[in-house]
């Protein structure tokens, strides 16, 4: 018979943070709605557990220091606060405290949230990924000799912050300018990468060292499954104008070629339980 566990619920929400005057508009974007955090809770309810909603980081300091309710292992998808390592603040706190928990650990969640370390790494396995150049201030663009058009994105960032239409740009003045402007309201290093122009794919793992690679899901913005020069940007996130569908409706050469990258990637960032 299976063991009923209770289960910590570790998470953000958006109702939880209130934008302070001057913020980017997309600054608490990774966090989560109520209906996510319920589905999840259900899910776990169905399976026969016991849930218990912690919340984000702090509140699960509060909830550890008051030793009210034990949990048997944490179900974590907090995205944490403030830092380029914020998703690894839960999990560290955990693995501190030798508390059970689903999920990558600590150095998974940094790496992966960081574009310009998961890149090294999976180039240094040979996986495909865009050219790109390290943006840190104006100066770092001389003698810049990437192919336009070129896509400027944020170094730490997830949930497309920070990427809407003139994130693509066309040529070196456009590029700058974009630049400029992401240095200045987000305060962090800029990756520019050669634009890849065409389809939109998105895909899940569940497992450790062999992961279940789950079905290819394709994007399609307002109804186009080749996306020509559009690209998924944070205001599509909750919009009508966005599909998904799955299975992807390609080849099944496309199909595997896909699914193989993705594992390849999964397991050399190493990792753990699930991923997309």
């Amino acid at each position: 018979m299976k063991k009923k566990l209770v289960v910590g619920l570790t998470y953000d929400l958006k109702t939880d943070y209130e934008h302070e005057p001057g913020e980017p508009v997309d600054k608490y974007a990774e966090f989560d709605k109520e209906d996510t955090i319920a589905v999840i809770e259900n899910a776990l309810k169905e399976g026969g557990h016991q849930v218990i909603r912690i919340g984000n980081g702090k509140k699960l300091l509060d909830f550890l220091v008051g030793k009210k309710e034990k949990v048997d292992i944490i179900f974590n998808i907090a995205e944490g606060i403030n830092t380029r390592s914020r998703e690894a603040q839960v999990p560290a706190i955990l693995d501190m405290l030798e508390i059970p928990y689903v999920g990558s650990d600590p150095l998974t969640q940094t790496l992966t949230l960081d574009k310009l370390m998961a890149k090294k790494i999976v180039a240094y396995h040979n996986l495909p990924t865009p050219k790109f150049v390290l943006v840190n201030e104006i100066s770092d663009l001389e003698n810049f000799k990437l192919s336009f058009p070129v896509i400027v994105k944020l170094r730490y960032e997830g949930t497309s912050k920070g990427l809407d239409k003139g994130a693509k740009t066309n040529n070196f003045s456009e590029m700058k300018k974009r630049v400029q402007w992401a240095l200045g309201t987000y305060h962090q290093p800029v990756l520019v990468e050669e634009f890849i122009q065409g389809k939109e794919f998105t895909i899940g793992l569940i497992g450790n060292e062999e992961p279940e690679v789950l079905p290819v899901v394709q994007i399609a913005i307002n109804g186009k499954l080749d996306l020509g020069e559009d690209f998924y940007i944070h205001s599509l996130v909750e919009s009508t104008g966005v599909e998904y569908i799955c299975p992807a409706k390609i080849s099944a050469r496309l199909d595997k070629k896909i699914q193989e990258i993705a594992k390849k990637c999964y397991q050399v960032l190493e990792c753990r339980d699930f991923g997309r």
